[in-house]
């Protein structure tokens, strides 16, 4: 929830100070990529030090890292500085995210395992609705600072955290089985492209990228789309948190299909909506048809994402669980950096916003397909130890 909150606020904040500091359409572009460049590092980096140092340390250092920065986002007088800042953010964001799906994967029975871990990335959806109220109730009185300084709460999270979780019992019999002289970053790598994991890990980065690039390309341009549409700034966030809504109920769907029909199913269907719902929305003519439109886009993408993150620890043995997870992750963050930037070139070139989501289409295609084609099931099965 306090990372959705802070990737959130990120895209609302990009379309206040695009007004406040006359930020040019590249320069937006880059302030929304540069949290996912911090978030490809973290996710490679965490991932690994999870797999080496325990889920639960990394995931209590990665919430500090990105509470922290934050925080100190608020203070930032120059674009470089806040570029700098929300860098750091991102790290401990992306290192964050996969580390904690692995760890409730590793937790839960199989038989409920795909149901928590969509469950768990529900709260995504709550985090996001929770940036859209600080966005429509905080920026337009407060400015942007204070929506910074909201997101450095998780930083006493972390004191709970310390005292309410353990390492995954497999994880730690796993450790005292290498006595804590795991195989190294590179060793771990190569691991993850063996011929006896590399069809899954194709396909997850593959997915990943696909996911991550269509997602961050249109939801974090969601507010300033809506501007470019003839919006008000306030209008806009009014109808961004309406679309916003609609992730709850995709997270739920797909937490009851996942253990119904499993996985495959869930994100090949999830995806190919989604991919409809882009066109659709990039395309609406009337007020009516791209709220419907945004409320579908939210739906089906979220679903999928849940879908993604309950699937990829499933497909690795505990000893690269967290690697594989991370390295998936980071590969799908490039897809992070790159999307939101280009959208804002493409902006710039005066590119109609509906050929730039036929583009999203495209893209979320081959990402189903990937699945489609390249995935096993793993519904039921118990974790490769």
């Amino acid at each position: 929830m306090f990372d959705a909150m802070d990737v959130g606020i990120i895209s609302f904040i990009a379309a206040a100070l695009a007004m406040e500091w006359s930020l040019t359409p590249q320069q937006t572009g880059f302030f929304t990529a540069i949290n996912s460049v911090g978030m490809a590092f973290g996710a490679a980096i965490a991932g690994y030090m999870a797999d080496k140092f325990g889920r639960k340390s990394v995931l209590l250092w990665t919430l500090l890292i990105f509470s922290v920065a934050s925080g100190l986002s608020a203070a930032a007088t120059s674009f470089a500085m806040l570029c700098v800042l929300r860098f750091i953010a991102g790290f401990g964001l992306g290192g964050e995210l996969p580390v904690a799906s692995t760890l409730v994967s590793e937790s839960v029975p199989a038989a409920e395992r795909g149901r928590a871990v969509v469950l768990l990335e529900s709260f995504w959806a709550a985090g996001w609705i929770a940036s859209a109220l600080i966005s429509y109730f905080i920026i337009p009185d407060y400015g942007w600072q204070t929506a910074f300084i909201i997101g450095a709460v998780p930083a006493f999270y972390a004191l709970y955290l310390r005292k309410s979780i353990q390492d995954p019992v497999r994880f730690k019999e796993q450790a005292r089985k290498s006595k804590g002289q795991g195989p190294s970053f590179g060793e771990r790598f190569k691991s993850v492209w063996a011929s006896s994991h590399r069809r899954s890990t194709m396909m997850l980065w593959i997915l990943w990228f696909t996911v991550v690039f269509s997602y961050y390309g249109m939801f974090l341009w969601l507010p300033s789309v809506m501007v470019l549409k003839g919006f008000s700034l306030v209008k806009s966030f009014e109808y961004v948190l309406i679309m916003t809504l609609a992730q709850l109920p995709g997270y739920f769907t797909a937490a009851y299909f996942i253990e119904k029909f499993g996985r495959k199913f869930v994100l090949v269907l999830y995806l190919l909506l989604t991919a409809v719902s882009a066109a659709w929305f990039g395309n609406a003519t009337s007020e009516g048809m791209l709220i419907a439109a945004g409320v579908c886009l939210s739906f089906f993408n979220l679903g999928a994402w849940g879908g993604m993150y309950a699937y990829t620890p499933e497909l690795y043995p505990t000893r690269v669980r967290s690697t594989g997870v991370g390295l998936a992750a980071s590969f799908g963050r490039i897809g992070g950096i790159i999307a939101p930037y280009l959208v804002g070139m493409l902006v710039a070139r005066e590119i109609a916003i509906g050929s730039i989501f036929w583009m999203f289409f495209v893209t979320i295609l081959v990402g189903a397909l990937a699945v489609f084609l390249l995935g096993t099931e793993t519904r039921g099965k118990e974790l490769a130890d």
